[in-house]
């Protein structure tokens, strides 16, 4: 029954908006077609190490090109992370940084 309703709620994101890659799991961002197991775990990798600002961004994991960023555009969106985490604080910090 849980992977039903797993299943029908990703599906529902899949139908009705872009899946936000500060957030997904690795479940739905493999249903996304061109985004395998491996390519899941780089873009987790990545957005524990620094969220993503950008779509673009996904030229920075490790499997991505600009032909397939071009290609999963519109599927995939990018929200802020969420407010607390230790990843968005030190992102906060590193782009404030960066401003200097």
């Amino acid at each position: 029954m849980l992977k039903l309703l797993s299943a029908i709620a990703i599906s529902n994101c899949l139908l009705f908006g872009a899946i936000d890659i500060n957030s997904a799991s690795k479940e739905e961002l493999t249903k996304i077609k061109g985004i395998g197991d491996k390519k899941a775990e780089a873009i987790i990798e990545y957005r524990n190490k620094k969220c993503f600002d950008k779509i673009e961004d996904l030229d920075s994991v490790k499997g991505f090109g600009a032909k397939s960023v071009e290609a999963l555009k519109s599927e995939l969106e990018v929200k802020p992370c969420k407010k607390g985490t230790a990843k968005n604080e030190e992102h906060k910090q590193n782009k404030t940084e960066e401003k200097k």
